[in-house]
């Protein structure tokens, strides 16, 4: 049964208002009032001097389960919103294993999902892993980006991405979170995504349903019922969805982790990780607790995404 058995984080310490940002990204004024009100993002974590690689590197140099146990790490994988996030030839993934020692491992993205992707490419470690037949074998799952772009920065008229990252290292087999199920909800009528179609409007509008649909039948496939989860760790959309989620799930608005939205803003791919920590930091997390990591992430379609974890 695949299982976390460490997570680390970086989020970059610097912070950008909104308001900051709308010149260079050609934000009108309604723009940025929509940003701030509507999702209640008020700044974006940045660290303007920094590249990928930094991103990637704090986070793994936060994570206390790595150290001594490097030649046990069979695969190295990046989580990716979207499927360029460097200029050829530069390759920080490889850069990132040397520093810390893992470059026997193989290395690879998973971008498919877009925002969703972090959650897959734990799904993808964990199958490799249990494949592999070695207890001893372990990978690690990074999620991170920097935005290079208006189109890499906002996923939608309403959400700008911030920066930050996460590490996760995984087992086959392990008792400290482990992976109850994964449900994931691949939708292709969603294919020409963009702000002003007429899949954006019907991602709008079917958004909650999709993601509270994924996020049931994770629980289900795990013989549970919303009533025995703790805690859902979001994809840091704004409050609002997360409202409209909540009530097609029957389920209390305050037992979502919401914390970093306003602070941090919403992550490539990472936000779930990040919200673990936060939810470890509160101890809002017991021994025996069932959670849930979700994720929605919108492109070549749109995929809807939940796995339930045993702490």
């Amino acid at each position: 049964m695949t299982a976390l058995e460490a997570v680390g984080v970086y989020v970059p310490s610097g912070r950008v208002p909104i308001e900051d940002l709308a010149e260079h990204f050609g934000l009108s004024t309604m723009q940025v009032q929509v940003f701030r009100r509507y999702p209640q993002l008020g700044q974006a974590s940045r660290d303007p001097d920094g590249g990928l690689l930094e991103l990637l590197r704090g986070a793994v140099a936060d994570l206390d389960g790595l150290r001594g146990r490097e030649d046990r790490v069979r695969y190295v994988v990046h989580a990716r919103t979207f499927p360029l996030v460097m200029q050829y030839p530069q390759n920080p993934l490889r850069e990132l294993c040397f520093e810390f020692g893992l470059d026997q491992a193989a290395t690879f993205a998973v971008g498919h999902h877009a925002s969703a992707s972090g959650l897959l490419a734990v799904d993808v470690a964990g199958r490799l892993l249990t494949a592999d037949a070695d207890p001893d074998a372990l990978a690690l799952v990074v999620a991170g980006e920097k935005g290079f772009a208006r189109q890499a920065r906002t996923a939608s008229e309403t959400r700008f991405l911030a920066e930050g990252a996460a590490a996760c290292l995984i087992r086959a087999e392990g008792t400290h979170d482990r992976l109850l199920a994964y449900a994931t909800d691949l939708r292709g009528e969603f294919e020409d995504y963009g702000y002003e179609t007429e899949a954006a409007a019907a991602l709008q509008q079917q958004y909650a349903d999709c993601l509270a649909a994924a996020i049931l039948t994770a629980v289900e496939r795990c013989g549970l019922e919303m009533g025995a989860i703790s805690l859902i760790l979001p994809h840091s959309v704004d409050r609002l969805a997360w409202q409209r989620v909540c009530r097609r799930l029957g389920f209390p608005l305050d037992r979502v982790v919401l914390d970093n939205l306003a602070s941090i803003g919403p992550l490539f791919c990472a936000d779930a990780f990040v919200n673990y920590r936060t939810a470890r930091t509160r101890g809002l997390l017991r021994p025996g607790d069932r959670y849930v990591m979700a994720a929605a992430g919108a492109g070549l379609g749109a995929a809807f995404s939940a796995m339930v974890f045993e702490h």
